[in-house]
């Protein structure tokens, strides 16, 4: 298993939570991003800066990932494709998309982008809590424990 960190958008405690997880339990991760991302001296960790542009990161994932790595994402169309090539994505308010569930949140994205479009709908998620980064950290810790060896 690799874990790969859509780390334009990620927020800072959902990498902190990923650098030491990685570290205490030996798995190559890897964070993307088309600015540098800076990360602790370790066999398992690693920064990739890809050239800015609109999905040069999401791009660059999906060309890289393997079945059964982890995508770190709350791009819904990266993770659409990174689980056609049998990988599994995690939110970083801790919900994982699977095969079973993700043209269920596509839809919805779709539903919502119509929605903001003719302005039934405004702005985004709200902002990052505590209570989102400890679902993060329990869904990840409970992933790996159940599926990195």
């Amino acid at each position: 298993m690799h874990i790969w960190i859509d780390a334009d958008a990620c927020p800072v405690a959902i990498k902190d939570i990923l650098i030491r997880a990685a570290q205490r339990r030996a798995i190559d991760t890897t964070l993307v991003a088309n600015h540098l991302a800076r990360v602790p001296r370790s066999p398992h960790l690693r920064a990739v800066q890809v050239e800015a542009g609109f999905d040069v990161a999401d791009n660059y994932i999906v060309e890289h990932v393997a079945p059964r790595d982890l995508v770190i994402t709350a791009d819904i169309p990266l993770a659409a494709a990174v689980i056609e090539r049998g990988a599994v994505a995690l939110n970083p308010r801790g919900t994982l998309y699977t095969a079973e569930n993700i043209k269920e949140y596509l839809s919805m994205r779709d539903l919502m982008d119509e929605l903001r479009s003719t302005g039934q709908v405004s702005g985004g998620p709200a902002a990052m809590s505590k209570s989102d980064v400890q679902a993060f950290a329990n869904r990840l810790d409970a992933y790996l424990t159940r599926n990195a060896r």
